[in-house]
């Protein structure tokens, strides 16, 4: 099983508690119960180097200079302080297969066919980005814009001169389907599939009759199911189109919008919770425009970058946790700090008191 095929089935797994939408958002808290360790790493990470700031700069200061003697000490800084400049990172760098499993899974046949049409909320389509074409699945005709690409569903129905053989094979569905001339929209396209796609003992390809398979439009992400009949060594079938035409979906954009909100959001909390007293003014300032800068730039990426809907539904959901788990986690580093201020405490006066006893 392959790693798009096991989160479909995770997903699947999901929705029983309430439809694929809500399946996502379960997903969402998984991953970042998983990682609550490495969000208390960060948090933590991040408030040290706030208040190590005024001494790293310092020495930058100091061996300006002098690059090599300047990496030097602050690896010597670093270690001396047992500071890993690195570990802020990790949680960012964990969720990018995550995001890109997610983004793989949902623009896949497997989940087109399976509930690319399903619905959660103000959202309309799962697996629709910002602007694509309107199509409808399993209506007997493909709506189809003229540079559209095709691509197959995983296995198909195949036909022998005496039995039937169910769930065969596609050996890459995304490459085993082409058309045959020119695609008119509102004209009826050609389609052939090489026998060497279906995963068959030769002696079974030799009886092929017809197959049936499921072609979805990339673009439209509409599904329908075509026969194709044998013709030498390749399946052809001939199905009727429509042309469409390119539609904004307004769900979509308002999901681009809450991203952007919920991060600009997340980006001020972990400002908030991270400000020291020592913070450098300069370092503050180009981090205030830093988390001003980032949540407009990746959202106006999402406007030009076909995103699915489900895809930004994780990020939103992502980025209201994080907001929860940076509160929380900051409280208990807080608290954590005030444990080790009082222990530093009474540690003087014990020390205070044993003196007081020797004289």
């Amino acid at each position: 099983m392959d790693f798009i095929t096991l989160t479909i089935e995770i997903l699947k797994l999901l929705s029983v508690f309430g439809g694929f939408g809500v399946g996502i958002i379960l997903l969402t808290i998984l991953v970042r119960v998983a990682m609550w360790p490495l969000g208390v790493s960060q948090q933590r990470s991040m408030k040290t180097m706030q208040q190590l700031q005024p001494k790293m700069k310092a020495i930058q200061e100091r061996y300006k200079n002098d690059p090599q003697q300047m990496q030097q000490k602050m690896m010597e800084f670093y270690k001396e302080h047992k500071f890993n400049p690195m570990s802020g990172c990790f949680p960012l760098l964990i969720q990018m297969p995550i995001f890109i499993l997610l983004y793989s899974a949902l623009m896949s046949p497997q989940f087109i066919q399976m509930a690319g049409d399903a619905k959660f909320l103000f959202i309309n389509r799962l697996d629709a980005t910002l602007k694509t074409n309107a199509g409808i699945s399993n209506d007997g005709i493909l709506g189809v814009s003229k540079y559209d690409s095709f691509i197959l569903g995983k296995t198909a129905k195949v036909y022998l001169d005496k039995e039937t053989l169910d769930n065969v094979k596609i050996s890459k569905p995304n490459k085993a389907i082409e058309v045959q001339g020119e695609m008119v929209p509102g004209e009826p396209v050609d389609l052939k599939v090489s026998l060497d796609n279906l995963d068959l003992k030769f002696s079974q390809l030799d009886k092929i009759q017809k197959a049936e398979l499921t072609v979805t439009n990339m673009q439209t992400k509409e599904s329908e199911n075509v026969t194709f009949t044998r013709k030498n060594d390749i399946l052809t079938a001939t199905f009727p189109t429509k042309e469409l035409k390119s539609q904004l979906h307004y769900d979509v954009l308002l999901l681009i919008v809450l991203f952007g909100l919920t991060m600009f959001l997340t980006q001020k909390i972990m400002m908030a919770t991270t400000q020291t007293k020592n913070q450098d003014p300069a370092q503050a300032a180009m981090q205030k425009s830093m988390n001003t800068f980032m949540p407009i730039m990746l959202t106006a990426t999402f406007i030009f970058i076909p995103i699915p809907a489900g895809v930004l539904l994780y990020l939103i959901s992502s980025n209201i946790i994080q907001v929860i788990q940076t509160v929380v986690i900051n409280k208990q580093l807080e608290k954590e700090d005030e444990q080790k201020k009082n222990k530093i405490d009474e540690d003087k006066v014990a020390k205070a008191k044993k003196v007081e006893n020797k004289q």
